[in-house]
């Protein structure tokens, strides 16, 4: 599997995942459902957006 979202990337998309999360539950909306995106892509390290541009935040091997 070709991972595209590097460490800080996945630390933000998990935090703010998190907390668009917890706004959504909090007054009871369908944002947290944004929330849950971020969350995933941030979990699994890849971000299905980046594909189509060849964008990555990982850092490379050289």
């Amino acid at each position: 599997m070709i991972y595209n979202v590097g460490t800080t990337d996945r630390v933000v998309r998990i935090a703010m995942g998190a907390v668009v999360i917890a706004i959504g539950v909090y007054f009871n909306s369908w944002w947290g459902v944004i929330g849950i995106v971020l969350l995933a892509t941030g979990v699994f390290s890849i971000c299905p957006a980046y594909l189509p541009f060849g964008f990555s935040t990982c850092k490379t091997k050289k």
